[in-house]
């Protein structure tokens, strides 16, 4: 059971519209909220960004749970970022790809290049992609 305090701190930062279901070894598209300064009123001003990569880790939880996504830019360099899953700056997640790995952490994809960083993928039907949102 669950203190009642707990409880009320948990309705207010969950996520009202939950995540889809991917784990390591998934290739994501996050669409991130990007502050561009203030509207007149003073209201903040937003645009979306997308953030594509491989999902490396996914660390759940209640209000803590976050996922590591590590994207290749320039062809050669490896960049991640961590988010929050509860975050209000994550707009939504899209699943490209279901990757097939034996994981919950692929580290080790930090030190391959080339065709070695390939991740076999997942036959994953439109039904059960579907289903996961």
């Amino acid at each position: 059971m669950k203190h009642p305090i707990l409880k009320s701190f948990e309705s207010k930062y969950m996520r009202a519209k939950p995540l889809p279901n991917f784990k390591a070894g998934d290739t994501v598209c996050v669409w991130v909220k990007i502050q561009e300064g203030t509207e007149k009123d003073g209201t903040p001003k937003y645009r979306l960004q997308s953030f594509e990569g491989t999902v490396i880790r996914y660390r759940k939880g209640t209000t803590n749970s976050t996922f590591l996504v590590r994207k290749m830019s320039a062809g050669a360099i490896g960049v991640e970022r961590n988010f929050f899953a509860h975050s209000p700056l994550i707009d939504h997640v899209d699943i490209k790809v279901r990757g097939k790995v034996r994981r919950s952490r692929i580290y080790y994809i930090r030190k391959l290049r080339g065709k070695a960083a390939r991740i076999s993928s997942r036959y994953v039907s439109a039904e059960e992609l579907k289903a996961s949102v």
